[in-house]
């Protein structure tokens, strides 16, 4: 038995089983948190207007760009007249983290890990999106950080999720991934206000001294102060308990070192079992902490009810925080 990922077609499993738009559609992941200049009412607006962020600049079209929106200062550097692009500040933008370290590259269920964090994003991208909205996604792989713009539309979220799903795995020779300075990289990075999603299995730090924060307590809650922050922990049964099937050789897939263990003796299994529910309750400890949003996934158990439940859970926080209040009644 290894700590490695089953070969065969798991990879190749189809989006449409990944991230069922209809089952998903009729679900809305509600904001709980009131954000500066975000969402007004129902319907979003798509032409900018007084008080929206800028965006990036481009060439300036005459005819047919306000001069008045000219970008002084890009002009000067290029020598050529540039306008500055503007975001209507009814826009929702969702930047989604995932991480696709080795240890993703694991599981022994219905899907692996880096599946199970492709039908997250797919799922976060299908529950926020509505028209003009735009959805953006930074990977974390080998040391590695890939990103893909923030753009609007049900093609750019397919785009990005069949990266995903083509992303290499991850070579124990390669890089190991520093979560904690991606997590603060990806805080600082998009300063708009929006939803930030943070897919990964956090164990990064998992081996650190019990009595000090997790290394990326801190870059975490950096990123909550500014955003609506959703951390979707991502995990497998034998990353919890371990079968007793006898001796078995495990593989960090991080490092690519090999261990002998005896499943059968019942001591190590319950010390095991310890250890990882002393992981996890930190992990949960930490984000409550930081004030993110905590979803689990596991890839033995079916993740679109587990997300369903959690939806349904925030719409009714949100519908007691933001809704009228109640009279008391005369006693």
């Amino acid at each position: 038995m290894s700590r490695t990922a089953p070969s065969g077609n798991a990879g190749q499993l189809s989006l449409a089983r990944l991230a069922p738009e209809r089952a998903l559609r009729r679900l809305e992941l509600t904001i709980v948190r009131r954000l500066e200049g975000f969402l007004h009412g129902e319907h979003l607006g798509l032409l900018p207007g007084p008080g929206t962020d800028l965006a990036e600049a481009r060439a300036y079209r005459p005819g047919e760009d306000d001069v008045r929106r000219m970008d002084w200062s890009v002009t000067a550097r290029t020598a050529t007249p540039h306008v500055r692009d503007v975001i209507a500040d009814r826009e929702l933008e969702t930047w989604v983290l995932v991480d696709m370290s080795a240890s993703m590259d694991f599981g022994t269920a219905a899907l692996e890990k880096r599946e199970l964090a492709v039908a997250a994003v797919g799922t976060v991208g299908f529950l926020t999106h509505r028209l003009g909205d735009r959805f953006g996604g930074v990977v974390v792989r080998g040391g590695r950080i890939r990103r893909w713009p923030a753009r609007s539309g049900r093609l750019a979220l397919y785009g990005l999720l069949r990266s995903l799903l083509a992303e290499p795995r991850t070579e124990p020779e390669e890089p190991d991934d520093d979560f904690a300075t991606a997590v603060d990289q990806f805080s600082r990075a998009y300063q708009r206000r929006g939803l930030r999603v943070v897919v990964s299995d956090f164990l990064d730090g998992s081996g650190n001294d019990p009595g000090l924060p997790l290394p990326w307590e801190r870059a975490m809650k950096l990123l909550s102060a500014r955003h609506q922050v959703l951390a979707v922990e991502v995990l497998d049964p034998l990353e919890l308990e371990l079968p007793d099937v006898g001796v078995v050789w495990l593989t960090d897939p991080e490092t690519g070192g090999v261990r002998e263990v005896n499943t059968g003796d019942a001591a190590l299994r319950v010390r095991y079992a310890e250890a990882a529910a002393a992981h996890r309750e930190r992990v949960r400890a930490t984000l409550r902490r930081s004030g993110a949003a905590h979803l689990t996934l596991r890839t033995d158990r079916d993740w679109v009810s587990d997300t369903a439940r959690f939806v349904l859970g925030h719409r009714r926080v949100a519908q007691r925080l933001h809704g009228p209040p109640t009279r008391g009644t005369a006693g």
